[in-house]
This record gives structure tokens, sequence and C-alpha cells, in this order.
């Protein structure tokens, strides 16, 4: 059977986290640090915090710009729950829109759903593809977008318009303009987990880009401490002699990451080129290769403006109905190839039509979704394998769709 995403453990990553367990540092310490510095050095900024996973990233984001019961965050209908799960975690409203045939947010979308009550916008970089950052910034920026914006902490007016917020879970290595994503966005949180490009087993991190507001060291050190429960003091710091006595000065979470994490993402950023060079070269066979059939709607992961991470290859089967698309994954799966579908959207997860969304109105996010299959592309997937899930592929299609 070949797997859809297993992450790549190899001698190199067990030896790093056998070097961090035998060093008997294995909660948050000097290689999750190093890690951070690394990941900065690498994405080309200043300050980097590394958390258990991106929703965490967006947590503290969402925390720190203090949105509250009553405020509106406008995030896609097509991406994973965790994006407005957020939202819902801090009694704040999730609007939800719609997205474009790229999968990506649409901004006309956004424009007619933004409303006195707005404090920020998530967009997402979904299958690693960059959003189109700079209409979004060039909405929020506009004379009769600002004038609607009405902030409510001393945050809010201090960035005094819409935040920008990226969930940049699946976009690390992406770039927009040449720049890698995180550039773009006043926040974005990335995500290391399993599946992810860039693992750490589970794990995440926050860019910061507002330097011309705010301190990134300051954010950087608010961030830590709202990580651990809002104690000032993380375990490394209270190791040393003496130091014992710490403060909590707010009432925080925990998500912090482990030295055990960051010993694997260490291993993987250090190889990452080779990784997105490799991930690169799958996306190119599969493109050729269907790009002979009419029936394939071939994902864009390259223009002039922007780069993938080559996170997911989402193909799209034209004129597949959703019952169709479900026929040809079993098939697939049949001939021992696994694959996937990213995502179903939130307008059709049960806890989201309670609350009174409706798949209807979002008609191009059902157009993905009915269609799509996201294939295998993983470092560890020769191209014996990469031939095995292009043959069963088109032939499960054609079985079913001719």
């Amino acid at each position: 059977m070949i797997p859809f995403s297993p992450p790549r453990i190899d001698e190199k990553t067990i030896a790093s986290v056998t070097e961090a367990l035998k060093s008997g540092w294995i909660t948050t310490g000097p290689k999750t640090m190093l890690f951070e510095d690394n990941l900065a050095n690498f994405l080309e900024t200043d300050q980097i915090v590394c958390l258990n996973s991106a929703t965490a990233g967006m947590q503290l984001i969402l925390n720190w710009l203090g949105i509250k019961e009553g405020d509106e965050v406008i995030v896609p209908a097509y991406t994973y729950c965790a994006t407005a799960n957020v939202v819902i975690h801090r009694g704040a409203t999730p609007i939800l829109v719609d997205v474009n045939a790229d999968f990506n947010i649409s901004v006309d979308a956004i424009r007619k759903s933004i409303t006195p009550r707005t404090k920020a916008i998530i967009s997402v970089d979904i299958a690693g593809m960059p959003v189109d950052y700079d209409l979004i910034k060039e909405l929020i920026e506009s004379p009769e977008i600002k004038a609607l914006f009405s902030p409510n902490t001393k945050i809010q007016k201090k960035i005094g318009r819409i935040m920008m917020i990226s969930d940049a879970a699946h976009s690390i290595g992406a770039k927009y303009k040449g720049q890698f994503t995180g550039h773009q966005a006043d926040m974005s949180s990335y995500s290391f987990h399993a599946v992810k490009n860039l693992t750490t087993a589970e794990g995440g991190a926050v860019m910061f880009n507002i330097a011309d507001k705010f301190d990134h060291a300051e954010i950087k050190r608010q961030f830590k401490v709202s990580s651990l429960h809002g104690q000032t003091k993380d375990a490394l710091s209270k190791s040393k002699i003496g130091a014992w006595q710490y403060d909590v000065v707010e009432a925080g979470f925990k998500c912090n990451m482990t030295d055990l994490q960051a010993a694997i993402g260490l291993v993987e950023l250090e190889r990452y080129k080779g990784t997105l060079e490799k991930r690169k070269a799958i996306f190119d066979a599969y493109s050729e290769a269907f790009s002979k059939y009419d029936w394939a709607n071939i994902p864009v992961y390259e223009t002039a403006d922007k780069t993938t991470s080559y996170h997911l290859y989402l193909l799209r089967i034209n004129n597949s109905t959703e019952e169709q698309r479900n026929e040809i994954i079993q098939r697939i799966g049949e001939k021992q190839v696994a694959v996937n579908v990213h995502y179903l959207p939130i307008p059709m997860l049960t806890f989201y039509k309670n609350r009174g969304f409706d798949i209807k109105d979002f008609p191009q996010t059902f157009e993905n979704y009915k269609c799509e299959i996201s294939l295998p592309v993983y470092y560890d997937l020769t191209n014996q394998h990469v031939e095995t899930v292009i043959n069963a592929v088109i032939e499960s299609v054609e079985d079913v769709i001719s």
C-alpha cells in the first residue's frame, strides 16, 4: 500500500531525538530556542516563537489582539476547522466567506462581509499556495474600510485597521513576490504537524510582521508567557541556581513546544530545501501525466508572483459529482494507493451547520470540494510509486466517468 503522507523518520532524526533524551532536557529548552533561531534565519525574519501547533499560534494571536464576544473574524469556508474553531474559542463570531477557483479566499467576498464588528481576517494558504496578499492589504488599508473599523483595545487602536492574520499551516517555504510567506500578513501561524512538509511530530510557530508599530522581541516574550499559563519564567529559566521564583500575570494557555519536538524540527529544517525540490519533482510528474486528459483539472502551483510549498497536490476531476469522486477514491484505494480530500468545507460540518451555515451559500467552495482528490506527496515516494499513483488514478477515473 502506498500511504498518503508518512513522516520522514530516519537515523538522523532518531539520533537528534536520542540526543535530546540523553541530555535530560525534554520540555522547552535549548533545542527549542535553537530551532526558533534557525527558523527565523531560514525565513529571513527577526523573531519566531515555537508552540505545540499552528492552532495554538492562532489562539495566541487572537488572545493578544483582544478578540472577544461581539467581534467578528472573517474566515474562508474552504479550510480545516481549526481556522474557525479558534474564533469560537474566543467567544467571537466566525464570518465564513467563499473562495476562488484556486481554493484561496475571495477578496470580493471579504469586502462584502466587513462590518464595524470585523476585527481580523484569517486567510489560508490552501495546499501551500499563497493567497492574494496585496489585494487583501489594499482592501483593509482603503479609506472606506478603515473608516468602518471600530477598535476595542489599545492594540487594535495601534494597528488602526482590521488585522491580517495568515493561517500559513501549509505554506512554510512558499513565496509571494520573492519573499517567504510570513512577510505579508501582520502575523502568520505555521504548522509542523506529522503530515506537514516540515514536521516536529506536532508543533507550530508564529512569525511577526508588525515591526513598524510593535517591538517583535516584546511580542515574542508575551507569547511565551501566554503559552505557559501566564507564567513569567519557563522551566529553563527556573533551573538556574536561585532562580526558582516566578509570577503568573495572566490566565494563559499551555501550548509550548518541547525539545523533543524541536530535535525533529532541527533535522527537518536543515534539509528542507531538498525536501521542497523533491516535492516539486512529484508535482511536476503528476502534472505532466494528467495534462493529457480532459477530465483532469491540474492545480496551479507556480505563477509570476507565487510559488507553493508543494504541500498538497489538489487534483480535481472535471464534471465529477461528489458521488463519482467518492467512487473514484474507493477504486484508487482498491489499487493499494491512499489518497485524501482537503477539506470537508466548514459549512458541511455538523457543528457549523447547527450554527446556521449552509454550503449552498458558498457555491465555489462546494464546486472545488466535490471533485477534489489529494494525491500522495512525500520525500520517500519513489518514481515507481509515482507511476503507480498515476496509473491508479487514470484507471479509476476512466472506469467511473467514461
